[in-house]
C-alpha cells in the first residue's frame, strides 16, 4: 500500500531532474521514478502534476510523456485537468450572470465547459440559446430542457475539440448575442485576450462581433501572458471573471478602465453548487 512521504524540501530539485529524464528519454513511468528517487508513487504523481502545469511534461496513464514541440497548444484533455477548482468557480460565476431568455456565445475553452455544466444546474424555467464552437460544450448542453444549442459549421480541430473556419462566420453575422463568454490562452492589458492559434482567434472574433457584451473567463495563469493571436482588445471587454490569485495591479487597472472584475472562489468539481455568486472588487 502506498503511503504519503514526509514534506520534502528538495521537491523542486527532484521535479527538475524528472523533467530532464522525460526530455531525454521521451517518457517516464511512475513506478520507475518512485524507485529511483525513493519516494512514493503519490509523490511522483504530484511532481508530474506540477510539471504538467508548467508545460514540461504531459501526464499519461502510468507516467508522463515529453510534450510535442510541434503543437502550439495543449490538448483539451490536458487543459481540462489544469486549475480545475479555479475554472469551476469561474464557471459558476459566469453562469450566474446569464439571464433567462438570452442568446449567449461560448467558445471551446475548458473554462466555458465548466460554465456550461453550471448552466445545466440552474433551476427550472431556463430558456437560453447557446451558440458555441465547442464540441464538448455542445454535447454537454444538447437535449437539456430549455437550452437550444447552435453549432456553427466549419472544420473540426481535434486538439481543442472545436469547430473553426470561415464557414461559421455566415451564421454569426445573422444572429444577435447578448453576452459572449470567452476563454483565452493569454491576457495582457496591451494585447488583450489572445489564443494559441489564428483559427481559434478567428471564430472568437466573429462571436464577439455579434455580441453586445464580452465577458472574459481567465484564471490567474493566463494573466500577463501573450499568446499568438489577439482576438479581443482590452477596451472591448465588458467584464472579466477570474480567481483570487489574479494580479492586483492588473485588476485595478481594468477597474480604472471601467471593466467589471468578478473574483470567484475556487470550487471542487464534485461539490460545485448550482448558483454560487462571485465577489466583485
Amino acid at each position: 500500500m502506498e503511503t504519503s512521504d514526509r514534506p520534502d524540501v528538495f521537491a523542486r530539485e527532484r521535479q527538475q531532474h524528472i523533467a530532464r529524464i522525460v526530455e531525454d528519454d521521451g517518457r517516464a513511468r511512475v513506478t520507475d521514478l518512485a524507485a529511483q528517487f525513493a519516494v512514493s508513487q503519490v509523490t511522483i504523481r504530484k511532481d508530474l502534476r506540477a510539471l504538467e502545469i508548467e508545460g514540461l511534461v504531459v501526464r499519461a496513464h502510468g507516467g508522463a510523456l515529453k510534450p510535442s514541440s510541434s503543437r502550439p497548444e495543449r490538448s483539451f484533455e490536458v487543459r481540462q485537468r489544469l486549475q480545475r477548482a479555479e475554472k469551476e468557480g469561474i464557471g459558476a460565476a459566469a453562469a450566474a450572470l446569464v439571464v433567462d431568455g438570452e442568446s449567449i456565445a461560448l467558445d471551446a475553452s475548458t473554462t466555458a465547459l465548466a460554465m456550461a455544466r453550471h448552466l445545466k444546474m440552474r433551476a427550472g424555467g431556463t430558456h437560453l440559446t447557446v451558440i458555441t464552437n465547442g464540441l464538448r460544450i455542445a454535447t454537454e448542453l444538447a437535449g437539456h430542457p430549455g437550452i437550444t444549442v447552435v453549432l456553427p459549421g466549419g472544420f473540426v480541430r481535434w486538439e481543442a475539440l472545436s469547430v473553426v473556419g470561415p464557414l461559421g462566420s455566415g451564421l454569426l453575422e445573422k444572429v444577435n448575442v447578448q453576452k459572449a463568454f470567452m476563454g483565452a490562452a493569454g491576457f495582457t492589458l496591451e494585447t488583450g485576450l489572445s489564443d494559441a492559434t489564428e483559427d481559434e482567434a478567428q471564430i472568437k472574433r466573429a462571436m464577439i462581433a455579434s455580441a453586445s457584451e464580452v465577458v472574459a473567463l481567465i484564471d490567474h495563469t493566463k494573466w500577463g501572458r501573450s499568446a499568438f493571436a489577439t482576438f479581443c482588445a482590452t477596451d472591448n471587454l465588458s467584464a472579466v471573471i477570474t480567481d483570487e490569485q489574479a494580479p492586483a495591479a492588473m485588476t485595478a487597472e481594468l477597474r480604472r478602465r471601467r471593466v467589471t472584475v468578478h473574483v470567484a472562489p475556487g470550487l471542487e468539481w464534485s461539490a460545485a453548487p448550482a448558483r454560487r455568486r462571485s465577489r466583485t472588487r
